[in-house]
C-alpha cells in the first residue's frame, strides 16, 4: 500500500492514499503542501488531509463531488506517526499510550535501527513468548556476533548472558496488550556482575508496536519503541527507536541499542531462513507460545489477506 504522509500548515500530520484518482500520479513524489492540502504534481489537484476530498482543480470550473482519495486514520504520539490498518475498514479500536517522559522532554532520542526481514508477520511478535529460545540463541556473549555458525565459539565463552522471562496477556479492557518481563544478568569469567543486571518490561500494544522499557539502578531509565510494518506478504520492516534519560551520557543508550541490535540480528538469521508452521510440534514447556497464538489470533478476521500460491501455472 503506497501512502502520502504530510504535515499541513495547521501542524497536523495527515495520511492519504498516494495515487491521484485523476490519472494516477503519486502525490508523495513531487507533490507539495498547500495549506492543509496536498497538491498533485501532475495537474495541481489539491486534496484535503482531513477527509481526502479534492478541494481545488486549477483548470476546472467545478470539482466533482466524488473526487477524493482515501484518508487513513492516524495519530502522532511518542514522536512517531502511526497509521491504523484494518482489513475490514473498521475505525480504531484502541489508542497507543503516550509515554509521559517523551512528552515532557525528560527522555530524548538516542538512535534508531531498521531491518527488513523475510518472514511471516506473526513470527516476530511470537518471539516474546518463545522463552526457550532465549537460553539457546541469546546466551552467547555479544562479542561473539550474529552469525549463528560462530556464536558458540569457545573464544567468547568467558562472557554469557542469563535470562529469566515471563509472558502474559493483559486482561480487559487491555486485552489487545501483552507483557513480557525480562531479567537479564551477565556472567564474566564465571562471575556474576550485579552492576550490569538489567530489568526490561516489553509491553506489546496491538500486533505491531512494542514498548521496551529499561530500568537500571546505575545506568538509568529509557524506552525502545519496536515497530513491525508489513511491506509485502513475507517481508516485514522492523524499527527500534531509542529514547533515554537526557542526563545520562549518550554512549550508554547507544551501547544498549547496539547490544540489542546484535541479539536481534541472531533472530533475523533464523527468521530469514525459517517457515511459518501453523500447527507446530510443541512440548509442555512451550505453553507460552500456544497462549501467545491464541492471544494474537484476535488481530485476524475472515477478510485478513492470505498468501496464495500459483501452483497450476508458471506465472511467478
Amino acid at each position: 500500500q503506497q501512502l502520502a504522509v504530510f504535515r499541513g500548515h495547521d501542524g497536523i500530520a495527515y495520511v492519504l492514499d498516494a495515487y491521484c484518482p485523476h490519472l494516477g500520479a503519486n502525490l508523495a513524489v513531487g507533490g507539495r503542501v498547500v495549506g492543509n492540502c496536498i497538491e498533485c504534481p501532475f495537474h495541481g489537484w489539491q486534496y484535503r488531509g482531513s477527509d481526502g476530498k479534492c478541494e481545488k482543480i486549477p483548470y476546472a470550473e467545478k470539482v466533482p463531488e466524488f473526487a477524493q482519495v482515501r484518508r487513513w486514520p492516524s495519530c502522532e504520539v511518542n514522536q512517531q506517526v502511526l497509521i491504523w490498518f484494518h482489513c475490514d475498514g473498521s475505525e480504531p479500536q484502541w489508542s497507543i499510550p503516550e509515554q509521559q517522559e517523551l512528552a515532557n522532554g525528560q527522555w530524548v532520542y538516542r538512535g534508531r535501527t531498521e531491518h527488513f526481514i523475510n518472514c511471516h508477520i506473526q513470527d516476530i511478535p511470537e518471539n516474546g513468548a518463545d522463552i526457550a529460545h532465549l537460553g539457546h540463541l541469546h546466551t552467547p556473549g555479544i562479542p561473539s556476533g550474529v552469525d549463528l555458525r560462530y556464536t558458540n565459539s569457545k573464544t567468547w565463552e568467558f562472557i554469557r548472558h542469563d535470562w529469566k522471562v515471563e509472558w502474559e496477556p493483559e486482561p480487559e479492557p487491555n486485552s489487545h496488550c501483552s507483557q513480557m518481563r525480562v531479567n537479564h544478568s551477565l556472567t564474566l569469567f564465571g562471575c556474576h556482575w550485579p552492576l550490569l543486571d538489567l530489568h526490561v518490561v516489553a509491553r506489546q500494544v496491538g500486533p505491531g508496536v512494542v514498548f521496551l522499557q529499561f530500568d537500571h539502578s546505575f545506568l538509568g531509565r529509557g524506552i525502545m519503541m519496536h515497530c513491525v510494518t508489513p511491506v509485502e506478504p513475507l517481508l516485514q520492516c522492523v524499527t527500534h527507536t531509542m529514547f533515554y534519560q537526557s542526563n545520562i551520557p549518550a554512549v550508554v543508550p547507544k551501547f544498549i541499542l547496539k547490544g540489542e541490535s546484535i541479539q536481534f540480528e541472531r533472530d533475523v538469521m533464523i527468521w530469514n531462513n525459517k517457515k511459518y508452521i501453523s500447527k507446530p510440534l510443541l512440548v509442555k514447556e512451550d505453553s507460552a507460545v500456544r497462549k501467545h497464538r491464541r492471544w494474537f489470533s484476535q488481530f485476524y478476521s475472515e477478510n485478513s489477506p492470505r498468501l496464495q500460491y500459483q501452483r497450476d501455472t508458471l506465472d511467478f
